[in-house]
């Protein structure tokens, strides 16, 4: 008897899972427990991470079969989704609502066992590439919303029609993911997180360049924007298996804090190619800074940190008493100097800071100070208005950096809004090839009407030449206040010895006379050393400003371009209201001539008749 051949499996043309995808959200809009985008795509999601674990599921076991090798299963009978999901009549209604949420159900064969969820969530892993770990990692917090389980039944059916076996379904779902991730923030608005517009992501990879052998950190990756691109950038230098190999298990690591976010991000990675996220499901900023040590270094950071977020006490704990801030971004910018590698190759980031970073005072300028001494900070483009309009109007800075050194030459690069357009929208978003000219200029570069260069180390010598001789006199005098002090002080112990009982009973004695006026005395000398004290505090106090007022400025990275016209909403308030004023005194001195040529031009009338 011939023996029966396979079936090829029949792929889904990209049309097809658009459609799929289309009907499972509408099917969705019919639940009464789910509101919005907000509460639709997580839901999808989970059930596409599922379907997609359990396809490769099976790959695995094919390829465990071909090789003759056991396979140990990483999810159990009955919950891969084959023995609960596959089946278009299988468990629906209230069975599967519970099946799914409760801790302990028997409605699949009768016998009690833990929920889906339940038993999801405390899957343990043997090491960090294990899957079992990100499985219970996302669906620690994950709910199932829909009230109605023969929904549930009907857009579960429809992700049954999905292949994530086949290469193509994967790349075509990746890029609708991305679309559905780009709806979500659109729903999100003024409540959501700043998702990074993909042409900004596409440009800070382009030009740090990860390659493949380094290992790249977003530690606050959100839906993994910069880590997806990232691994695409990585993939393109992959010629054999160990480069595969390299890639997938010590390519790509991440942090995210948010169960959702954490969620998404997961699966934009799976979609995209890489088998087994290290995502860190918890706050990078819990991390004590001094316990970062080189076996913790990474090569490229690539992020765009919370803005205007603020941390808990604890977490302020983690970091240097004279650099602790509520301000998140400014936590986010001192962990991720102290995570680049310092040997042999120097490590590299990009960052998106707000412009409140580059003119910020006390600690921003302190990290700022350590940012420009102690690492290379190269390259600073500025965007345009409204790139991440109309979520926030944020002005927004992308900084370059490494650890080759201190900062020498600072370059700044201006990014123009295209011609005619005044700002960005989210009909109408930055685009990637607006970077053109920059990318140009990256390679070759040169000054011109969008580029300016500060020769920071020579600043940064003059302010410090300048600088030292106040602090030194400011030292000098808080020195001599201090030996006042101490000298008031012995004084003052002299008086109250002279003071005591009985020295003071030696009424009316010679003794006492001499006392009293010996503790007159002394009494007018403390007086004047403590006024002297007080005179050379103040001028410690005075010189010290002198100095820091001449260091600290150089610390201002909110620098125009000086080839760029004086823009009038950038003016001074001071300066904005003597324009305004010497506009006023002109549109009256107007008036004032018009009035004048028409009174005459009565008289002239007048006269005439």
């Amino acid at each position: 008897m011939p023996k029966r051949q396979k079936t090829p499996q029949q792929l889904t043309t990209a049309q097809q899972l658009s459609s799929i995808i289309k009907s499972a959200r509408d099917i969705m809009r019919k639940d009464k427990g789910l509101n919005g985008d907000l509460d639709r795509l997580p839901m999808l999601t989970w059930i596409l991470f599922l379907k997609l674990l359990d396809d490769s599921e099976l790959m695995r076991e094919e390829r465990a079969k071909l090789a003759g090798v056991r396979l140990r299963p990483t999810i159990a009978e009955p919950y891969r989704w084959r023995d609960w999901a596959a089946r278009e009549e299988g468990i629906t209604g209230d069975d599967l609502k519970e099946f799914i949420n409760n801790e302990k159900t028997d409605k699949l064969d009768g016998t009690e066992r833990p929920g889906l969820f339940a038993y999801l969530r405390t899957l343990q892993g043997d090491d960090a590439h294990d899957p079992r770990r990100t499985i219970a990692a996302v669906f620690k917090d994950i709910t199932n919303r829909m009230q109605s389980g023969h929904l549930l039944r009907d857009v579960i059916n429809k992700v049954n029609g999905i292949h994530f076996n086949s290469s193509e379904e994967m790349h075509t779902l990746s890029r609708l993911y991305e679309s559905l991730l780009k709806e979500m923030r659109d729903a999100a608005g003024d409540s959501g997180e700043f998702y990074t517009p993909r042409a900004v992501v596409r440009f800070m990879v382009e030009v740090i360049d990860p390659r493949l052998g380094e290992t790249v950190l977003d530690p606050a990756c959100g839906t993994a924007g910069f880590l997806v691109e990232a691994y695409q950038h990585l993939e393109k230098q992959c010629r054999k298996a160990e480069h595969r190999r390299t890639l997938q298990q010590s390519s790509i690591l991440g942090g995210e804090a948010k169960p959702l976010p954490f969620m998404l991000a997961q699966m934009n990675l799976l979609l995209h190619g890489l088998e087994a996220p290290q995502i860190n499901p918890g706050n990078s900023l819990t991390e004590k800074l001094s316990d970062i040590g080189d076996k913790d270094r990474v090569d490229v950071v690539l992020t765009n940190p919370p803005f205007g977020g603020e941390e808990e006490r604890g977490v302020l704990n983690n970091f240097p008493a004279d650099k602790q801030t509520a301000e998140t971004a400014l936590l986010f910018m001192q962990l991720i100097m102290r995570k680049l590698r310092r040997k042999p190759k120097p490590g590299r980031a990009a960052v998106i800071v707000p412009d409140g970073f580059l003119f910020g005072e006390g600690v921003a300028g302190r990290v700022k100070e350590e940012l420009l001494t102690q690492f290379n900070l190269h390259t600073i483009v500025r965007l345009p208005k409204g790139v991440f309009a109309p979520y926030t109007g944020i002005q927004s800075n992308l900084l370059f950096f490494d650890r080759s050194g201190k900062t020498k030459d600072l370059w700044f690069y201006e990014m123009p809004l295209p011609v005619g357009r005044k700002n960005y929208s989210k009909t109408a978003p930055l685009q990637y090839e607006e970077f053109a000219d920059c990318l140009a200029w990256w390679r070759n570069r040169e000054e011109n009407d969008r580029a300016w260069r500060i020769d920071f180390a020579a600043k940064y010598k003059q302010a410090r030449a300048e600088a030292e001789p106040h602090w030194e006199a400011a030292q000098a005098a808080e020195a001599k206040a201090k030996e006042l002090a101490r000298t008031a002080k012995e004084i003052a112990d002299e008086i109250g010895r002279l003071k005591k009982p009985e020295i003071a009973l030696l009424k009316n004695s010679d003794e006492a006379q001499r006392n009293q006026k010996e503790v007159e005395r002394l009494e007018v000398k403390r007086l004047g050393l403590l006024n002297q004290e007080a005179e050379e505090r103040e001028r410690a106090k005075q010189e010290q400003a002198a100095g820091d007022a001449i260091y600290w400025p150089i610390f201002n990275l909110d620098i125009k371009n000086p080839a760029a016209k004086d823009d009038f909403e950038h003016l001074p308030p001071e300066q904005l209201a003597d324009d305004i004023l010497r506009k006023e005194q002109r549109i009256a001195e107007l008036m004032a001539e018009i009035k004048q040529m028409l009174a005459g031009g009565d008289n002239e009338a007048m006269s005439a008749r």
